[in-house]
């Protein structure tokens, strides 16, 4: 049997392409994209705050004795027991009495982070055979990890289910249409359940316990007459009625629902932190990749009224219960998505940190000097702290591992494991079988035996990955042709 098909594919594309790309979109988009998002650090000084531009790394080094620098190859920082890292430059400006200073714009360094082998950062990522072997590099070896100290370890893919997506399902409780709302520096579950009387409830971050849905709708800004305008299913506005008629606060207006939900959130508290807390709540805790302003408040309300007739129609039978193990349902955290999560929290922490030293330098009586008052060990800790230990910011343990090279082969399957998140001890039958849908995308035969089994897997051949579009290109693009 001829495998053309097969040799040409893996001549043509490397077997951890898809780790390799997704390292190569973080360090050109999501790098910069986690700068802009906490661009500002303000310490507690009158007029005075500091801007952060841009971010720049330069290729993997190594810091000799005498206190130079020198670039590295993989094969050097191996088996010197180094970290193969880059140094990280941050463009900041001064902003003094609400004026950018760019004047004084300045470039600092704040800290490494770790290289991947083949990746655009890597030394070696253009050499030809010849010149790998020159090096002392394996020109068969396909790159997709980290050196971490002389040591080599994979960041695992880990599946998760598609965040900013609706999905229906039936539980004891009810019909629940939920969505995972996630951006960058937050994942919140919203959840709607409709019970057995056709009554709504939703429950989101901040909520102690489920609240009429109705509530949250009017708190948004929207009428009783705009709530019904909005279903596209007219069979399902009977639901919808019902809930409006049965709602304690039918006859409220906006701010009179704000005031019924701060209540609920912060009782005993003064009504003036009871509106405040509960416009923070629909604010930033209700789906908060639809917005966190009071502008994105009519697309929210939009948006769970979808959620509640989706709920509606499949407790109708009109549509089907959404299956959590079909593959269309879920996706992928490659190396790229892990070190951006992984950077975005230690940069949180580094910026807590100047803030810090500023006011104390400030409190001290000090000139203010921002260069002194950085430390790049702070950001590169924190890093490989967790490269390290595998022990990653959302709790998730195992998700950088020392690459195994018992053979060539183990080692290429190694860099192509994929981990559940679910618990080994849980029973979770359902998501250990095989689904039609792994077919292309998933090997059915490589998974290891006994309690990791369909927990721990692994991609097919010839899978491919993207690694995914910003949703605002999509959206913008739709708009243009007047789709949305």
């Amino acid at each position: 049997m001829d495998h053309d098909l097969l040799i040409s594919y893996l001549n043509s594309s490397s077997i951890v392409q898809h780790q390799i790309d997704s390292y190569n979109r973080f360090i050109h988009i999501g790098l910069q994209k986690i700068i802009e998002v906490q661009n500002i650090i303000e310490p507690g000084i009158a007029d005075y705050a500091i801007k952060f531009t841009n971010i720049r790394l330069e290729s993997p080094i190594a810091i000799e004795a005498d206190g130079s620098t020198k670039r590295i190859t993989p094969n050097e920082a191996i088996t010197r027991n180094l970290t193969y890292s880059a140094p990280i430059y941050i463009t900041y400006v001064p902003i003094i009495s609400g004026i950018q200073k760019d004047i004084n714009k300045e470039e600092i360094f704040i800290g490494e982070l770790p290289v991947m082998v083949k990746s655009d950062l890597c030394t070696i990522h253009n050499m030809n055979a010849e010149q790998l072997q020159k090096t002392g590099e394996d020109p068969n070896d396909t790159g997709g990890y980290f050196i971490i100290k002389g040591t080599e370890r994979v960041l695992i893919g880990i599946e998760d289910l598609a965040p900013n997506r609706i999905t229906c399902t039936k539980e004891k409780k009810g019909v629940v249409a939920k969505v995972f709302s996630t951006t960058l520096n937050f994942r919140a579950k919203t959840s709607i359940t409709r019970d057995e009387y056709g009554l709504y409830k939703i429950i989101f971050p901040t909520l102690s316990k489920s609240v009429d849905l109705i509530l949250i709708l009017k708190s948004l800004g929207f009428a009783e007459k705009q709530i019904l305008n909005n279903l596209k299913d007219k069979e399902i506005s009977n639901d919808m009625i019902l809930n409006i008629d049965q709602s304690k606060v039918k006859n409220m207006n906006q701010q009179e629902t704000i005031r019924e939900l701060g209540k609920l959130s912060a009782p005993n508290q003064t009504q003036e932190y009871q509106i405040k807390r509960a416009e923070n709540q629909i604010d930033l805790y209700l789906l908060p990749h639809l917005g966190t302003t009071p502008e994105s408040r009519n697309e929210k309300a939009v948006y769970l009224i979808t959620m509640a007739e989706k709920a509606s129609l499949l407790a109708y039978k009109k549509t089907k219960e959404d299956d959590k193990d079909n593959y269309s349902n879920k996706r992928i955290k490659l190396a790229g998505d892990l070190m951006e999560e992984l950077f975005n929290n230690s940069f949180k922490f580094f910026i807590k940190n100047i803030k810090y030293h500023i006011e104390r330098t400030a409190a001290r009586g000090r000139k203010l000097n921002i260069r002194s008052n950085i430390n790049p060990d702070d950001l590169t800790g924190k890093i490989l702290y967790s490269m390290g230990t595998g022990t990653w910011p959302n709790g998730q343990t195992g998700v950088s591992q020392v690459l195994e090279r018992i053979n060539f082969i183990n080692s290429l399957s190694h860099l192509r494991r994929i981990k559940s998140p679910l618990a080994k001890k849980h029973p979770h039958f359902k998501a250990r079988d095989v689904h039609g849908t792994h077919i292309g995308k998933i090997c059915p035969s490589e998974s290891p035996e006994g309690t990791e089994v369909g927990l721990t897997k692994y991609f097919a051949l010839m899978a491919k990955v993207t690694t995914g579009i910003d949703n605002k290109l999509i959206e913008n693009k739709l708009k243009e042709l007047k789709l949305i």
